[in-house]
């Protein structure tokens, strides 16, 4: 499996969540956005409430402007990247530097964004650049265990973003199992309970999605 260290393992799992919350969050946005567009100017704290963070924005050009690239705001598309991108600078030996520099292209196009009247051209390759990370990740990464943990992470952050988002029976499910399958094949240390509470929990009638969210943010509390 190969020696990684507690840091290296904690720098891949936060690599794998952050690069799945600035590409699940961008396209939620392209939706909001254009719901905004069409008058309904309230979206956005819909938005806020569904992600569980803080609504700061003062309106909607406000929200449009600084929730994708004000990087004082914790929560913003380009803050979440930007902690993708330290976790990946750390982790080059264990990635590899093509892997690295599609981050790097995603802020750069992040950047551009910024500068544009119209910047949905430059989120696209934003989500573009993000998709050929992972096709580096299955393809040029030797190790299985680095690839695995990476994987965990994004599995877990999609698994979160899914249940705040109330996301149907299957997408979560579908999830759920393949996070099963593959925590087992690294070296990360879960919560067995957590991972069967969470199967259980696709059993019920009715899903719960905040217990969903509930359980997966204790997954690596052991």
């Amino acid at each position: 499996m190969g020696f990684i260290s507690v840091e290296q393992t904690d720098r891949l799992y936060w690599l794998g969540r952050y690069t799945e919350r600035v590409y699940t969050t961008m396209r939620l946005y392209f939706v909001t956005y254009d719901t905004m567009i069409d008058q309904f100017a309230k979206t956005y704290k819909d938005f806020c409430k569904s992600l569980d963070i803080p609504e700061i924005y003062t309106s909607p050009e406000d929200f449009m402007k600084r929730y994708p690239f004000d990087e004082e705001d914790t929560n913003s598309i380009i803050s979440n990247l930007k902690r993708a991108y330290d976790n990946a600078i750390v982790l080059r030996e264990e990635i590899g530097s093509e892997s690295l520099a599609y981050i790097q292209l995603a802020i750069y196009d992040m950047q551009k964004a910024a500068k544009s009247n119209s910047p949905m051209i430059e989120f696209q390759r934003v989500l573009d650049n993000l998709m050929a990370f992972w096709g580096i990740v299955d393809d040029q990464i030797a190790s299985e265990n680095v690839r695995n943990i990476l994987k965990v992470g994004k599995r877990v952050e999609r698994i979160d973003l899914y249940g705040r988002l109330h996301s149907d029976y299957e997408s979560l499910s579908r999830e759920i199992y393949r996070l099963a399958g593959r925590v087992k094949r690294c070296n990360l240390k879960y919560s067995q309970d957590v991972l069967d509470q969470l199967v259980d929990l696709l059993s019920e009638d009715t899903l719960d999605h905040h217990k969903v969210v509930e359980e997966i943010e204790r997954f690596l509390e052991v």
